[in-house]
């Protein structure tokens, strides 16, 4: 049987491998600056499906399908980001007869929506903020906005009801800035997502985020994981993800499993599915929840679940396409063996409001040891291109406590180097640090904060032996490179594109064309 994974980077090689140990050969796609990329090698085969721009590679809807055909796929693995949560591409899979691995289409589109997800959690008598009933658009009156204000009571949010990762969101302060929230909002939402529709919600000062995975079957079972906290955020954005969180006790834990099985059995979800929760904890210690969405994917941090439970979820997902029943013990899903950290290793400047840093890898030392685990996406020499998630890998530590975990952490960061691009390590390093982190005192707003009392103080320096090392690396990879494009003009060999087991010599010459 084969799988034809529809993605990229760190996610293809992480389902490649995946499909290997269960038997399954697996087929990736590549656009033209991809052709030597680590997924690439990974997989059984390599089909190449066009120009570097998304929208004419890994979005083209079409050119995935047409691979799926010529290779003989049966299963497609969307990964996470692209298509992943793409009802359109659920529907052309199920058209093409093809095995979508994860949800259905209505599925996608019920919880797509974040009003419709609100309805159903509702329904399922899960606690959701304080809100508008339902969506509006951005342009609505003056006089519809301000009386929803001063019903849910400020502070508030605006939220995009098709939003996601903070685009088409704003915090209100006071009733005076709200009509400006909205459209600026509504804009930005349209901009992204097509819609400019919005809907306001209660904003819970100094919230947790916390998430609870959860897998379910065809048979009716479904299985909520030990919780994960991602509450170290940047612009609403995950920074640092670990689970089990330090602030949900046992009691709250079991709560929250219960509402996330109750929100998939009402959108009759399959598959790998991520519940959102906001978290409140009163200076009394009380915990309330509240259901903010529904990821109809895989989660970019699914490794941390999987470190604390010992439970792999993408053979989970695999084999609930297949068909299987789950026959996932539900008290292990649930109980935490130990703690797990992760971190995203990116291409990015932190020194430079982390703005992206493509470029080639000229040089990669990746941690090892107990308990550390690099979900990498990228190999030296590669070139990270401009036109997608600039991740590099996923660097994620376990250890018998949270601070074995840390401690664990700090040395993994320390050998870790990627050199030939800026990355998020120095960051990363400073973070794990601060008093807040080693304590878990933080919330989903602490490090916007700190960040900006920083006033864009460096994380780093380069030293002269980081530059001298630079320098050798950028040599040698320069001798490299032309010791190669000789040898080819000798052999005069014609590139193709065809099975990984041809990439590099493929791969090699249309790179030099």
């Amino acid at each position: 049987m084969k799988v034809l994974i529809a993605n990229r980077g760190e996610i293809a090689v992480r389902v490649a491998r995946a499909c290997r140990e269960l038997g399954l050969t697996s087929v990736a796609v590549y656009s033209d600056c991809d052709r030597e990329s680590l997924h690439v090698r990974a997989a059984d085969e390599a089909w190449p499906i066009g120009a570097p721009p998304a929208r004419e590679s890994y979005l083209d809807i079409g050119k995935l399908l047409g691979v799926a055909r010529k290779s003989g796929a049966t299963l497609v693995h969307p990964g996470y980001g692209f298509l992943a949560e793409n009802a359109a591409f659920s529907d052309a899979c199920a058209a093409a007869g093809l095995t979508f691995v994860g949800p259905s289409a209505a599925s996608i589109r019920l919880m797509g929506s974040k009003t419709a997800a609100r309805d159903a959690a509702i329904a399922a008598g899960v606690p959701v903020v304080p809100g508008t009933d339902g969506p509006f658009a951005a342009d609505a009156s003056d006089e519809h906005i301000l009386a929803e204000g001063d019903r849910i009571g400020f502070p508030l949010l605006v939220k995009a009801v098709a939003g996601g990762g903070g685009k088409g969101m704003r915090s209100v302060a006071s009733r005076d800035d709200l009509l400006a929230a909205v459209r600026t909002a509504g804009s930005e939402a349209a901009s992204a997502f097509g819609d400019a529709s919005v809907f306001l919600e209660r904003l819970v000062v100094r919230p947790r985020h916390v998430e609870v995975q959860l897998m379910a079957d065809s048979h009716g079972t479904v299985i909520p994981f030990v919780e994960r906290e991602c509450s170290i955020q940047r612009r609403h954005q995950k920074v640092v993800e670990e689970s089990p969180s330090t602030r949900v006790s046992e009691k709250t834990r079991r709560a929250m499993a219960e509402c996330a099985a109750a929100v998939a059995r009402s959108a009759n979800y399959t598959g790998a599915g991520t519940i959102e929760f906001l978290l409140d904890v009163a200076p009394d210690g009380q915990e309330h929840f509240y259901f903010l969405e529904m990821n109809t994917r895989l989660q970019v941090e699914h490794p941390v679940t999987e470190m604390v439970t010992g439970i792999d979820l993408v053979h989970c997902q695999l084999r609930v396409a297949m068909g299987e029943r789950l026959t996932i013990d539900p008290e292990r899903a649930l109980t935490p063996r130990g703690h797990a950290i992760e971190c995203r290793v990116i291409a990015e400047d932190p020194d430079q409001g982390f703005m992206p840093s493509p470029g080639r890898v000229l040089g990669l030392t990746v941690p090892h040891g107990p308990g550390v685990r690099d979900d990498g996406g990228v190999a030296e020499g590669f070139e990270i291109p401009i036109y997608y998630d600039s991740l590099i890998a996923k660097l994620v530590v376990w250890g018998e406590s949270r601070d074995v975990a840390i401690a664990r952490l700090r040395r993994a960061l320390s050998e870790y180097q990627v050199r030939g691009v800026r990355t998020t390590l120095p960051f990363f390093r400073w973070l794990t640090e601060q008093p807040e982190f080693a304590s878990a005192d933080f919330h989903t707003a602490w490090l916007d904060g700190v960040l900006a009392a920083r006033k864009g103080e460096p994380f780093t320096a380069v030293s002269d032996a980081d530059m001298r090392a630079a320098v050798i690396a950028a040599a040698v990879h320069a001798h490299a490179m032309a010791s190669r494009v000789s040898g080819d003009r000798r052999s005069g060999q014609a590139g193709a594109s065809a099975p990984a087991s041809k990439w590099q010599q493929a791969s090699r010459i249309e790179g030099l064309r």
